[in-house]
């Protein structure tokens, strides 16, 4: 019985696999399996990262907030801040709370009181 080769359908699979790994290191962007194996670790992790910037981004601008009301002794802490501005209902993000801070202080202390 003779050998039977895949067709087109099958070749056209890979290449597209290969074509998402064409960027990996060794055989991770030239044997099939490893490709595979690569894809669905990369998938994962960018999945299971998209979740994690935005934990890291929040505590990025808190610290920024934080370390801004300390050095200038607005208020004691960082929650206080964040109590005081509830309080008063001004309703900023941390985000924005923490680019004022970057950019201008005096600003964030004309909120701050």
């Amino acid at each position: 019985m003779t050998r039977i080769t895949r067709g087109y359908i099958a070749r056209k699979r890979r290449t597209k696999i290969r074509l998402f790994a064409s960027s990996f290191r060794g055989a991770h962007s030239r044997l099939t399996r490893t490709i595979m194996q690569q894809k669905i670790r990369a998938l994962v992790s960018s999945h299971r990262d998209r979740d994690r910037q935005k934990r890291d981004f929040r505590r990025l601008w808190i610290t920024r907030i934080n370390a801004v009301i300390r050095k200038n002794n607005v208020f004691y802490s960082y929650s206080h801040f964040i109590h005081n501005l509830y309080k008063n209902q001004l309703l900023f993000n941390r985000k924005i709370l923490a680019q004022i801070a970057i950019l201008n202080r005096n600003y964030l202390y004309m909120i701050s009181n």
